[in-house]
């Protein structure tokens, strides 16, 4: 998908989303809007070096904030609108993992509900993590795995989504809750990838997308963007990391 298909895409999207408004919301006005966030949003558009040289991202407040191996969130940031998200967790007590940044949250807890009334029982593993937190993480994957895989399955600290706020892995009680690639399978694992998008939310380490992400499946790992661009990401069968960069 270019971007003129997908310009065209998101404006049908933001019509189609509001009936009853769409009178004094004409398709070129949105078709107006989606390409200028799109283009502030665009991969080329969001870094800048830092003075040893690595790429750091500029729109970290976007729910289009694009964070991978090339491409890094400061050390020290922390989403200002951190809120405790209100579903099942797989583990008591409070913790951080339990928080993401409010818009996320508020989509989270509704993508809950919708899958509990289709009788699918899901739980909340982890969310926003720190860098230090995200540091601890890799630096004991390479001491389990090696770095080679470690690169693989897991990310640097300050290339990981969790930082961003709006990121939360999911499971269920018939892969143990554990992050396994067999939750995909699953019947819990089959109903998040159709339904996530509706609330806002792709699989961003989606089943062959690995060369574009560099990262391994993880059906369990869904992503905020916002329910127009989750649809139009999914439906481009591209990772974030590829739609944004073509825009």
């Amino acid at each position: 998908m270019n971007f003129r298909q997908s310009r065209k895409l998101i404006a049908a999207l933001l019509i189609g989303a509001s009936l009853t408004t769409a009178a004094t919301y004409p398709a070129a006005h949105a078709a107006s809007a989606s390409s200028s966030f799109l283009y502030s949003n665009a991969a080329s558009r969001t870094i800048t070096k830092s003075t040893s040289g690595a790429n750091i991202v500029i729109n970290k407040l976007s729910t289009l904030v694009l964070v991978n191996k090339t491409r890094n969130l400061p050390s020290n940031y922390v989403p200002a609108d951190l809120v405790k998200v209100n579903v099942p967790f797989s583990f008591s007590g409070d913790s951080p993992k339990k928080q993401m940044r409010k818009i996320a949250a508020e989509a989270l807890e509704k993508l809950f509900a919708a899958a509990k009334k289709d009788g699918i029982s899901i739980k909340a593993v982890s969310g926003y993590r720190s860098y230090a937190t995200q540091k601890a993480i890799f630096d004991r994957n390479v001491k389990l795995k090696g770095e080679k895989v470690a690169n693989q399955t897991s990310a640097r600290p300050g290339q990981s989504e969790h930082q961003t706020g709006l990121a939360m892995d999911i499971s269920s009680a018939s892969v143990n809750y554990e992050l396994e690639q067999s939750f995909g399978d699953t019947k819990e694992g089959k109903w998040l990838a159709k339904n996530a998008p509706k609330y806002g939310f792709i699989i961003h380490y989606g089943k062959g997308l690995e060369k574009q992400t560099g990262y391994s499946y993880e059906p369990w790992h869904v992503r905020y963007v916002g329910v127009y661009m989750a649809s139009v990401i999914t439906a481009s069968n591209q990772s974030l990391d590829t739609f944004l960069a073509q825009q």
